[in-house]
């Protein structure tokens, strides 16, 4: 993807044939015995005040993608920059102060908030790390930020079990939000919650977004939720990127098979109208050995020879629609 070494001012996030394999080891010394393909070659920008989403199948790569920006899971090569800076490049002592502007929201708030800590301390604890102010401050903003999210005060005391999905999620926004970064990884923030709480909880990012001036990457299965949220949209497929454009065309003019399938899939809110479905073949391949050629050309409606011999290149068919398809 050429344009990408060609940053705009307004690039925020830039990342570059990124790629990440998990080793699979087997045998009594556990050597390696084959790769896991998670993300291959992935690369795209994101600006600055906007929110790409990112859709897919599960296992697809998303959520690796995501945390590889980050750092939290080491990636096996490409490039990623933030705000003009070589993130794979850093050592320990350059990498902590970036944490500051650089958070993620987990999935499961549950899981990632600890039983026994009061959140007010788990909300304050980048703050201890990063030593922000002193005890009492630090207090005042973990407090400030619950306030922001819908909570009050007194939740500060309380401990994790005893709040609702949506309340816990929530407070993870809240933790994300004290440090006060400038970028935000979005790992599937409203997947697990009723739908009223998901738009809820849509609303306050959204808010937060225009408050703070933040940058997301919000990443997700429902694509009805992206459609709300994001400014443009990246599709993925089997750890390869195979759409990218902004939100309405995407959805108005997909361009990719893949693509097409996944928003036949949505249902249409009225009894009387019917959409015509695309319904894929099989079961998505393995990322332990993915079909040559184009990833998706084993499902692919419209495959033809070429699909299975050669991999499509990711180029811009339109201005600012990228997709990685012979047939587009």
């Amino acid at each position: 993807m050429d344009t990408i070494n060609k940053q705009e001012q307004s690039d925020i996030l830039v990342v570059d044939k990124l790629v990440k394999h998990f080793p699979v080891r087997s045998g009594l010394f556990q050597r390696v015995s084959a790769w896991v393909q998670a993300v291959d070659k992935v690369s795209f920008a994101v600006k600055k005040g906007e929110t790409l989403g990112m859709v897919g199948e599960s296992g697809c790569g998303k959520t690796t993608v995501g945390r590889t920006l980050l750092r939290l899971v080491e990636p096996t090569s490409g490039n990623v920059s933030f705000e003009g800076r070589d993130i794979l490049k850093m050592g320990p002592n350059e990498l902590k102060p970036l944490r500051r502007d650089m958070q993620i929201i987990f999935q499961d708030p549950y899981a990632s908030l600890n039983p026994r800590m009061p959140i007010g301390e788990s909300v304050m604890e980048g703050l201890q790390i990063h030593k922000i102010g002193h005890p009492k401050e630090r207090m005042e903003i973990a407090v400030n930020m619950l306030k922001k999210v819908g909570l009050e005060d007194y939740h500060a005391r309380r401990y994790p079990h005893e709040f609702s999905g949506g309340q816990r999620q929530r407070i993870g926004i809240a933790r994300a939000l004290a440090l006060n970064p400038k970028f935000i990884v979005c790992d599937e923030p409203v997947s697990a919650l009723d739908v009223s709480i998901q738009s809820q909880v849509l609303n306050i990012l959204k808010d937060l977004q225009s408050e703070f001036g933040l940058t997301y990457l919000f990443i997700a299965h429902n694509l009805s939720v992206v459609e709300h949220i994001s400014d443009r949209v990246a599709v993925m497929y089997l750890g390869k990127m195979v759409e990218l454009t902004d939100r309405d065309s995407l959805y108005r003019d997909p361009l990719h098979p893949y693509t097409k399938a996944l928003l036949s899939a949505i249902p249409v809110p009225h009894p009387n109208v019917e959409r015509e479905r695309t319904i894929l073949k099989g079961d998505v391949p393995s990322p332990l050995n993915p079909p040559k050629g184009c990833r998706f050309h084993t499902r692919c409606p419209i495959a033809v020879d070429k699909c299975s011999q050669e991999e499509p290149e990711f180029k811009e068919i339109k201005p600012g629609h990228w997709v990685a398809c012979w047939k587009a």
